[in-house]
């Protein structure tokens, strides 16, 4: 099996258009040979050589028939999760002779409740995130941008037709606090959906420590935050970004699907550092010998659960084991020596952002 290569910094933010955080394709205004709703599938397109529809050859993509008249093609996108998008990923896999020769994408902040024919309008305004940029056939086609929208739904157009096989949009969560405070006072704080992300880690290996915030169970091995066997001193670690400044009240660890590979024991210290950005706090952070020590600026580190042993294919609660640590902008989660986790969970409250 050929061995994708990693794509720009920003591939490692979330993907806000992602079906499993309620990401969809509303409308596209021709999907002749392939549907829109393969845009977001999670799965890696394919090729099946002999596959035939009584339309044409199948294709695992959105694909448009061929324009004989000016104009283009394009789809409108629910994201999952509101947010500030930093780049796209825009996959032709397989699409050789018959993808865009452009592509652009607009946005808008809209209420959940919009309806489609609002969206479709032409009279609808539509914001400018990714200007029409040259696409390339049967390629992963990585177009960073530097947008301050904050956007609900996205508009994906194709100049001037053709067929692209996966769309992703990644991007920062940026949540509607007011509707999350007045449906809930208690909340896991380290939910994507409550804007909690990863700055940095120690290692990830088999999985983007991301992984750890994404709603529902694991759905396998690979659905979590793995790091390599480590074969010297240390432990591993990773640090996580509240959505909002909170105190944790319970952590609630997940092993599921790791059974040969879990960590020995776990803890988790958490630090209030209001206002710093994500490199100045990796900067702050330091590592020496794989291991965080706060060299350079000064942070205020305090332990928030112990050292406490950790199970396999288990979920773990802690809360009786938990220390007084006071409110927490960031959280440092380190686990001994290696291994896998599936989810963590920082059941607390909070006001909102500052």
């Amino acid at each position: 099996m050929s061995k994708i290569e990693p794509g720009p910094p920003f591939t490692e933010l979330f993907d806000l258009a992602a079906e499993r955080l309620g990401g969809a394709v509303l409308y596209a205004n021709d999907d002749f040979f392939a549907p829109k709703e393969n845009l977001l599938k999670a799965s890696k397109p394919v090729w099946i050589e002999d596959k035939y529809t009584d339309r044409g050859k199948w294709m695992d993509g959105w694909e448009s028939r061929r324009r004989r008249t000016p104009g283009f093609d394009w789809c409108i996108l629910k994201l999952g999760l509101p947010g500030l998008v930093r780049g796209f990923l825009v996959d032709t896999s397989y699409f050789t002779g018959n993808y865009p020769e452009r592509c652009s994408v607009e946005g808008c902040a809209a209420d959940v409740s919009v309806p489609l024919a609002q969206l479709t309008s032409d009279q609808h305004l539509w914001q400018a995130i990714l200007p029409e940029s040259a696409l390339r056939g049967d390629t992963r086609n990585f177009l960073e941008v530097d947008s301050g929208l904050r956007a609900t739904h996205l508009r994906f157009r194709i100049f001037p037709d053709g067929g692209v096989a996966r769309l992703r949009v990644h991007g920062e969560v940026l949540p509607d606090w007011s509707r999350i405070l007045a449906a809930q006072s208690e909340m896991d704080l380290a939910a994507v959906e409550h804007g909690t992300r990863a700055v940095t880690s120690s290692d990830r290996h088999y999985g983007n420590p991301n992984h750890l915030l994404l709603p529902g169970a694991s759905t396998h091995m690979g659905d979590g935050w793995e790091t390599k066997r480590r074969r010297g001193p240390g432990y591993d670690w990773c640090v996580l970004k509240l959505g909002a400044p909170g105190t944790i009240r319970r952590i609630e660890v997940q092993t599921t699907h790791y059974k040969g590979n879990f960590p020995e024991s776990c803890s988790l210290e958490t630090c209030h550092a209001p206002g710093i950005t994500d490199d100045a706090f990796a900067t702050a952070l330091g590592v020496a010998g794989n291991a965080p020590t706060g060299a350079g600026v000064p942070l205020d580190w305090r332990e928030l659960l112990p050292r406490s042993p950790v199970q396999a294919d288990s979920r773990l609660l802690f809360e009786k084991e938990l220390r007084a640590a006071g409110q927490a902008t960031h959280v440092r989660f380190n686990i001994f020596p290696d291994g896998g986790v599936a989810r963590l969970r920082l059941w607390g409250v909070t006001k909102g952002p500052a």
